[in-house]
């Protein structure tokens, strides 16, 4: 019984590795319904996606508490569990790789359908200042930081316990699909956030 689990241990760490932010890699068959792109993307073609009475103004992340929070007018919303990227607790971003979840103040610029990660909402990494210091180093700062779902075998949300319990990412902040959802209405393009070590 150990062993088995030990087994499906490692076995769902190496999906939760090669499921990250980054490149597309896809993992047996799965159901894609919920993972379909084409009425998510008339619905934000249209705008409809958005909730203008469920609208915040703010998103404040704390990686050492692993906690996302909305806010509006000053007044907290909702709070929400995270994973980050690998090396998340060892810093600020610093280059394409690092697998670090960058540290700064950001705004929201896009939302995306995401086939592979249920829905995404992209940061502004990188920044003037995170460029500047990259620069600095010699060092290529990396990009494509998102908010983002939950790969697809955890469409159904019965393996949150575990993605939340770990930070399996490649440098974006994953929620569950059901605060993925809260987010996508409340979110809008130009949203604030603020991610703090």
């Amino acid at each position: 019984m150990i062993k088995y689990r030990l087994q499906y241990g490692v076995i769902t760490l190496f999906i939760l590795f090669f499921s990250g932010c980054g490149e597309q890699r896809h993992f047996g068959k799965i159901d894609k319904s919920s993972y379909a792109t084409k009425s998510c993307q008339r619905s934000l073609s249209s705008g409809k996606e958005l909730s203008l009475s469920a609208q915040i103004d703010k998103i404040i992340v704390y990686k050492k508490r692993r906690k996302l929070y909305t806010y509006k007018k000053g007044k907290k919303v909702d709070t929400f569990s995270i994973s980050m990227g690998k090396n998340a607790n060892k810093g600020d971003k610093v280059r394409q790789g690092d697998y670090k979840t960058p540290e700064g103040a950001y705004t929201i610029v896009r939302k995306k359908c995401d086939p592979r990660l249920y829905r995404s909402l992209m940061i502004s990494y990188p920044n003037k200042q995170d460029r500047a210091q990259s620069r600095s180093r010699g060092l290529n700062p990396g990009g494509y930081i998102t908010i983002h779902g939950q790969p697809k075998w955890n469409a159904d949300g019965k393996g949150d316990k575990f993605t939340l319990s770990r930070d399996w990412t490649e440098g974006c902040i994953a929620v569950t699909n059901s605060a993925m959802n809260i987010l996508w209405r409340s979110v809008s393009i130009g949203t604030r956030i603020e991610i703090h070590p």
